[in-house]
């Protein structure tokens, strides 16, 4: 235990939170050794990318993943949370190649080998600053198993699941449509294409059939592609166009001449009803090409400039041909018009480079029979998402899916474990590198360029992390783990894939429960993003208000699946809040010097009955709420308890007894309600304010040697009385009104006052003596009557009523009431002469339309508040004129 009493006056979160982590760290507190005998609690973290750094998503994400750690821990769980980092091929590689064009090369003339030994140096540099920064944040994982995604385990479970679903034949390589980022010179999948909405043109142009007796116009949003159509497509059931289908049309400028096609995929009633198809740079053109066996004509290279098959294009860069050839278009008479369009555009998560489909040779996962089962443990609630909502976003999304593309033309990454035979073309999957083809024998052996999808190796994540495809004694005791904790942008990303993988390769589910949580936005609702210089950087909360502070702002701002708004209004009221508990525990250990646990006490009175009772129901229900993972909820109750029950009303009412030298029995009592609480809710607070709570709970009496190794607080039923909380919420009610009636009269605070207080009935009168030495403290009244009825009211008195019962204050002799109403006139004059201002303020069309609206918000909202205070005011001056 720490020295006692020697808290600091103010809480100095950097010097805390530092010596604690160190302290936890060192002494192996959150590593996990494989007990048997113990229920297990296993969690896997999201793996954040290496070269990343800690943002609020992240801290988000890490904070509700630690409450239920270190709880379940707490709770006597083989508790093990796993961390790691993912390798990000796209984003590393970035980062290397910014490095290589700052020395002046390129990865080209480095080499793949040379350029692969740089990415490991950088992942060496910089890979673990988001890990140090996860430190910052408080995270209770078991560092001494941090995995990577490109380590030698998870490459061979990557190599092992590769060549399994190969030899299956779920892996296959085809010529497919693709999204492709001329930037970042790589294919990325469907989901990690950002969608925004753009406002852009419509061109309408006339293909003229081959006999020019006749044309079908058409529209596109991107001109320069009609280089590559092969087709035009219409309804078969359009009548207006009958009489073309299996016709010839002529493409403008190239003179190529393409078929008029039937597919019952074209809208009639949108636009002409006639579609021009790109199969090579369009899905859905695609799509339809293959089923009317189209040629596929590729018009750009994978840098987005045109190529020869773009006739006198050759070596423009998309968009300037797009320029060159609606002039063109025009001014052979082939442009018909050209209109304002809002579309969505596709654009690289990664570099915001607008995507370009294109046809390409890949790798594809066959997903139809993968996807199967991962439905299926979904609708039996195998596995349950919270909220439940979430489920059908899940089911939606599995029921559509569309084949993987997993191949990426990169060199950072898992390298596809495919050889190809140089002297017969052989094709060699293997997860060891082949000597020799097996069909030729040759030596002449070249393996894919290319590597996998980062998502491939993060979708084994939780097993390939414990160990498999080796039966390992972590794979045996923590699989499946217990919960998955995301964020709702990546349920396709990551969720889907980690249960379709561990349902093929390990025929279970890689978890038990799904808990999804939202988006923090800014103070308006907006997302994050450097465009909008809205960002909050994590590092510099915790570095000016603490770890603890940021973490109880963003957890009691939280509700499972929604987003939530960061406001630095809330994050003022948690540091408050970390504050009153600081200074409630310096109070209480100045009262504990002299307390000794193994002596003799009295017996409870009121106010340790009802503190006693309020505390053991907070532990039912924050345990009750963490189990349904209303972990927000959890920290409000925490909240409500701690500021509303235990400081602002069980110290003030245990004052008198601990500064009391006569009753020594009562003293001792009041100590040890007051440290057995206070310990018991540092220890409930612990999971969501680790630092504060450890350094307090050591200078407190306590067993063991930390807070996070303790038990979790259990509910004595005994000690919860419904009664003794309604008699004291009767008596706060009562202290809480005579506090108004004084403050609103102005009442000097020293000033002491004689209260009457009428029952309306005797069990409430007997409630009421129950609590009568309290109210004459804590209200400070004099004297203080207690009756069934009262023939008149009392003169000078004001009075409140509250449950039916009526509180008389007299204001004899404590207020001068002539004075006071001249007081009163002079303020009600300066509170009439604001609501004109803003009245005529708010009356003023000019002010109206230029001012913001929040300004003209906050303009009616002082009206509301100033109109109120003149209610309020004149309520007084009609008490006191009455007397």
């Amino acid at each position: 235990m720490e020295e006692k009493n020697n808290l600091s006056k103010v809480y100095e979160p950097k010097q805390v939170e530092e010596k604690w982590y160190t302290h936890w760290e060192q002494n192996k507190y959150f590593h996990a050794d494989v007990e048997k005998d113990k229920p297990h609690f296993s969690i896997v973290m999201p793996p954040p990318n290496v070269t990343g750094s800690l943002h609020l998503g992240h801290a988000l994400d890490n904070t509700l993943q630690d409450i239920l750690t270190r709880w379940r821990r707490m709770q006597g769980y083989n508790t093990l949370w796993l961390p790691g980092t993912d390798h990000a091929g796209i984003a590393t590689q970035a980062k290397v190649e910014e490095q290589l064009t700052k020395e002046g090369t390129t990865k080209h003339e480095l080499g793949r080998e040379k350029f692969l030994e740089r990415a490991w140096d950088w992942k060496e540099q910089y890979g673990n600053r988001i890990t140090e920064q996860l430190r910052k944040l408080g995270t209770s994982c078991d560092w001494d198993r941090e995995r990577f995604t490109l380590d030698s385990g998870c490459s061979e479970a990557v190599k092992e699941v590769f060549v399994r679903l190969y030899e299956k034949g779920l892996i296959y390589q085809g010529n497919y449509i693709i999204n492709w980022c001329p930037k970042c010179q790589t294919t990325i999948s469907d989901i990690e294409v950002e969608h925004a909405d753009a406002q852009g043109k419509l061109y309408h142009l006339r293909y003229p059939t081959e006999d020019g007796a006749d044309y079908i116009e058409v529209a596109t949003t991107r001109p320069e592609t009609m280089l590559g159509d092969t087709a035009v497509a219409v309804h078969p059931e359009d009548k207006r166009y009958a009489h073309l289908i299996g016709s010839y049309l002529v493409l403008p400028i190239l003179n190529r001449v393409i078929p008029v096609i039937a597919d019952s995929y074209v809208d009639s009633k949108f636009g002409t009803g006639a579609v021009k198809i790109t199969p090579a740079h369009d899905p859905n053109d695609f799509e339809m090409a293959r089923r009317h066996d189209l040629p596929e004509i590729a018009v750009m290279d994978k840098h987005a400039v045109m190529n020869e098959n773009a006739g006198p294009y050759q070596g423009l860069e998309r968009y300037e041909c797009r320029k060159q050839i609606v002039k063109d278009l025009e001014s052979q008479g082939s442009l018909v018009k050209i209109e304002e369009h809002g579309h969505a555009l596709g654009h690289c998560y990664r570099c915001d480079t607008i995507i370009e489909p294109m046809v390409s040779k890949q790798w594809f996962v066959k997903m139809k029979p993968l996807a199967e089962p991962a439905i299926k443990v979904a609708k039996e609630g195998q596995v349950k998402f919270v909220p439940e909502r979430f489920t059908k976003v899940y089911l939606d999304w599995m029921e559509n899916i569309r084949d993987w593309c997993i191949s990426r033309q990169l060199w950072w990454g898992h390298r596809i474990p495919v050889w190809y035979c140089q002297e017969c073309g052989e094709v060699i999957c293997s997860k060891e590198e082949p000597k020799s083809c097996g069909s030729c024998n040759s030596h002449k052996l070249e393996q894919d360029p290319d590597v996998l999808d980062t998502w491939f190796s993060s979708g084994l994540w939780p097993f390939s992390t414990l160990g498999w495809p080796q039966e390992t004694k972590d794979l045996a005791r923590y699989y499946p783990t217990s919960v998955l904790v995301t964020g709702r942008d990546i349920i396709f990303f990551w969720v889907a894939r980690m249960i379709f993988s561990a349902l093929e390769a390990m025929e279970e589910i890689p978890f038990r429960e799904v808990f999804i949580h939202g988006l923090i936005l800014d103070a308006q609702g907006r997302k994050m993003s450097k465009s909008l210089g809205n960002g909050v950087d994590p590092l510099e909360i915790i570095e000016e208000y603490g770890a603890d502070t940021l973490r109880f702002m963003l957890i009691t701002g939280n509700t499972p699946g929604n987003d939530l708004r960061f406001q630095f209004e809330r994050l003022d009221a948690a540091r408050n809040f970390a504050n009153k508990i600081w200074n409630a525990a310096r109070f209480a250990l100045m009262n504990l010097d002299d307390y000794q646990e193994d002596t003799t006490y009295g017996d409870y009175n009121m106010a340790d009955q009802w503190i006693l009772s309020r505390y053991n129901s907070t532990i039912k229900e924050v345990t009750r709420l963490l189990d349904k993972y209303e972990l927000g909820e959890a920290g409000r109750e925490l909240y409500d308890f701690i500021w509303n029950e235990f400081c602002d009303w069980y110290i003030e009412l245990a004052k008198p007894r601990l500064y009391g030298k006569e009753d020594l029995e009562s003293k001792r009592t009041s100590q040890k309600v007051l440290a057995e609480v206070l310990r018991g809710t540092l220890e409930l607070l612990h999971p969501f304010m680790p630092f504060i709570t450890e350094e307090i709970w050591q200078h407190l009496p306590h067993e063991g040697t930390s807070v996070m190794l303790t038990d979790w607080p259990q509910a004595q039923e005994e000690l919860i009385d419904k009664k003794v909380e309604a008699e004291m919420t009767l008596t706060m009610d009562i202290i809480r009104a005579i506090r108004n009636l004084r403050s609103e009269m102005n009442v000097p605070l020293g000033k002491k006052a004689e209260v009457i207080i009428v029952a309306n009935k005797k069990d409430a009168l007997e409630m009421i003596r129950k609590g009568q030495a309290y109210i004459n403290s804590l209200a400070t009244v004099s004297d203080l009557t207690l009756v069934l009825s009262l023939d008149e009211k009392p003169e000078q008195a004001v009075t409140a009523v509250i449950q039916g019962i009526e509180i008389f204050l007299s204001l004899k002799g404590l207020v001068d009431i002539e004075k006071e109403i001249v007081r009163l006139e002079k303020e009600l004059a300066k509170v009439t002469q604001e609501i004109d201002r803003l009245d005529k303020k708010l009356n003023n069309e000019g002010f109206l339309a230029k001012a913001p609206i929040d300004v003209v918000d906050g303009e009616k909202e002082k009206l509301a508040n100033y109109q109120s205070n003149k209610e309020a005011l004149l309520t007084r001056i009609d008490t006191f004129r009455s007397e």
